[in-house]
């Protein structure tokens, strides 16, 4: 039996759990049109629900405590804040993997994350 590294393992975890997942289980979309003004907080929920699911399922196990208060500052902020989190051990990088594929399985665009590592 071929085994897949910890990255892979996570990503495909997300790719098997998000699209079934309850946080995206949705009757049929609403058309854009109705929902424009309120995107932004639609997308701000879904990535609170992927967040929540991804915690539940993965733990907090080698995510320190600026990459947790990272994550929720972008949420409390209603998604609106510039990205900054950055992803420094390898648990937070799968971690962060896993919650950009959730997101693009929500519908989210590639600039909606809260991931990004400045040089100094």
């Amino acid at each position: 039996m071929a085994m897949f590294p910890a990255s892979a393992a996570l990503i495909l975890g997300a790719l098997v759990f998000y699209p079934a997942s309850a946080a995206f289980a949705q009757t049929e979309p609403a058309p854009p049109s109705q929902i424009t003004g309120a995107w932004p907080q639609v997308k701000c929920e879904r990535w609170r629900s992927a967040y929540d699911e991804a915690l539940k399922r993965f733990g907090r196990k080698g995510l320190g405590q600026e990459f947790i208060a990272g994550n929720e500052a972008f949420i409390s902020s209603g998604c609106q804040s510039p990205p900054d989190v950055c992803p420094r051990s390898a648990e937070e990088l799968n971690f962060a993997n896993v919650m950009v594929m959730a997101g693009m399985n929500a519908g989210l665009a590639s600039t909606f994350m809260p991931y990004a590592c400045r040089k100094s």
